[in-house]
Order: C-alpha cells, then sequence, then structure tokens
C-alpha cells in the first residue's frame, strides 16, 4: 500500500477533517490508524481498547505524584499512550462498524479516570513537596468542575457540526428524552450497568442542552418543518458559520490543556494548571457557547423567514 493510499485509508476512520486538528492528523491518527489495523486482525474490539486506555491513563496521571524528573516523563509517555489508544477505539469503532452508545459512555469516562488520577496525584504532590495545604483540593475541584463542562460543550458542538455534514448516523448527538424513555424501558434489576449507563448519559446530555438553548430550539423549528429532511442550503450555511468554532472545541478538550499540564509540571508549578483551566478555558467556553447561540438565533430567523415566504439568503 502506498503513503497516498494510507493517507486515504486512515482519513476514512476519521470523524470529519473539518473536527480534526494539526497534533492528531500528524501524530494520533497515524498512530491509532495502525493500532486500529492490528487490533482488527486480532478480533480485539473497541471498548477493549478503551478500558485498556483507562488503566494505562490512570497509571500514567497517578505516576504524576513523584516530585522526579523520571516520573515525569514516564507519566508523560504513559498519557500519550493512553490518548493514543483514545484514537484508536475510534477509529477502530469507524474501520468495524461496531458502534455501541456504552461505547460513547466509556469514551467519555476514560478522559474523566486519567484526569481524576491527575488532579488527586498533583494535589498529594504539592502538599507533600510543594508545602500546600489541603485547601489546593478546593482549587482543584473548581478546575475538575469546569473541565467537565468544557469537555461536554465541546463534544456536543462538534456532534452538531457532524450532524450538518453527515446526518445522524454520522453524528453522536444524541437527545436526552430519547435516552430517557430508552432508560425507563430497563429495570434495576435485569439491566443494571445498561440502565446506570443510559441514566448517566440522559444526564450528562441534559447539562448540554441547558446550555444551548437556542439550538435546542433551532434543532425543534427544523424538525417540524422539514423532519430528518434538513435542507441542503441549512446544512452547507451552518457549516460555513461552525466550522470556525470548531478549532475552539479542540483547545478544549486534550492536547492543549495537557502541554499546559506537562508544562506546569516541569516548571514545578503544578498549580498553574487548575488556574489555567477556570480562567483561561473558561474565557474560551463562555465565547464559544455565546457565539453558537447567536449562529442558532440568526438560523431561527432565517427558519422564520422562510416559513414566512421571503426569499432564502445566505448569512452574513
Amino acid at each position: 500500500m502506498g503513503k497516498n493510499d494510507l493517507k486515504i485509508e486512515m482519513e476514512s476512520t476519521l470523524k470529519s477533517m473539518d473536527t480534526e486538528e494539526p497534533i492528531d492528523l500528524a501524530f494520533y491518527r497515524p498512530i491509532g490508524y495502525r493500532l486500529a489495523l492490528f487490533c482488527a486482525r486480532f478480533g480485539i474490539t473497541p471498548n477493549m481498547v478503551t478500558v485498556t486506555s483507562i488503566f494505562i491513563g490512570v497509571i500514567g496521571g497517578s505516576l504524576f505524584y513523584f516530585d522526579t524528573l523520571i516520573y515525569d516523563l514516564l507519566a508523560m509517555l504513559l498519557i500519550v499512550f493512553a490518548n493514543s489508544l483514545d484514537s484508536t477505539d475510534g477509529q477502530l469503532a469507524r474501520m468495524t462498524r461496531r458502534f455501541s452508545r456504552i461505547g460513547r459512555f466509556l469514551d467519555g469516562v476514560a478522559g474523566d479516570c486519567w484526569f481524576a488520577a491527575i488532579y488527586i496525584a498533583m494535589c498529594m504532590r504539592l502538599i507533600h513537596f510543594g508545602g500546600w495545604s489541603f485547601s489546593i483540593f478546593l482549587l482543584a475541584a473548581i478546575a475538575g468542575f469546569f473541565h467537565a463542562k468544557q469537555a461536554a460543550m465541546a463534544d456536543y458542538y462538534r456532534n452538531i457540526h457532524l450532524l450538518m455534514i453527515k446526518g445522524k448516523n454520522g453524528s453522536e448527538l444524541d437527545e436526552s428524552a430519547e435516552l430517557d424513555a430508552k432508560c425507563k424501558q430497563l429495570s434495576w434489576k435485569g439491566n443494571f450497568f445498561e440502565k446506570l449507563t443510559l441514566w448517566t448519559y440522559a444526564n450528562y446530555t441534559k447539562g448540554q442542552e441547558r446550555t444551548s438553548p437556542t439550538w435546542q430550539n433551532l434543532h425543534h423549528r427544523l424538525n417540524e418543518m422539514y423532519g430528518d429532511r434538513w435542507p441542503d442550503w441549512f446544512r452547507n450555511q451552518f457549516r460555513e458559520q461552525s466550522k470556525p468554532l470548531m478549532k475552539y472545541t479542540n483547545i478544549l478538550s486534550f492536547n492543549t490543556r495537557i502541554l499546559v499540564l506537562f508544562v506546569s509540571v516541569f516548571l514545578h508549578i503544578g498549580w498553574f494548571y487548575f488556574i489555567f483551566e477556570i480562567t483561561v478555558l473558561n474565557v474560551l467556553l463562555v465565547y464559544m457557547v455565546v457565539r453558537h447561540e447567536r449562529i442558532c438565533a440568526a438560523f431561527v430567523e432565517k427558519l422564520n423567514m422562510v416559513e414566512s415566504g421571503i426569499p432564502n439568503l445566505p448569512l452574513k
């Protein structure tokens, strides 16, 4: 297989070029693709890869407790490897067409587990080696709360964007009402794990929906007017407006925050990472939410014009 053929094959396992960032395309995706080929050959499932990434990421995160360069480097390598596996599971799922809601749930849990281990290890490191009191756990808890919100909305906006490109089958955008209905059909006694997964995921989705009220209105209007067949003019124009926000969703995901974490650790100012999440990343979150809601509001007005018989004009 030639280099170009390999690149084409790899790109077929990606969600969309609109939502990829340079570091992922240059590093994580090529590694993930090769690992996915290996896993597919030996019958390793995406969920098995995800669970493996959880253990490796937690071990790596825990090593940040030790205030020595060798442990810091080992922690960094394990976290990077865990994220490579996180790329692998998605590429493997798209390669083998083995998608599941539990897989999506586990994928989200993986990152939470890594960073929980990192936060705890960093706090203990700052207490034992940096002279901090246990109050550092409060700072970490605040940072963790906002981290969860930042990651949730970044994921949500990426999936809305994918909905415009690939339709419902190419996006992982779910609705809490549908998840609640499915959850109610299951019993705690007979389907405990599946029901717990759906219940947790439904509440996670409700948080995303509460933060995007104008999108919820727009989504409802589109389904009212067009059902599942949204017009191409809407998809194309929304994609054009939404695409500039994808760089912010990437910043709020993994690469930027982990780079800041590594720099903070190597400079022995681990507390700075928590401040970075609470300040800089929250400013980006607020900007992204406000901008996305304004885009949606403009399209709600546009649908009102279309419904009133006014000619459809591109957004400026």
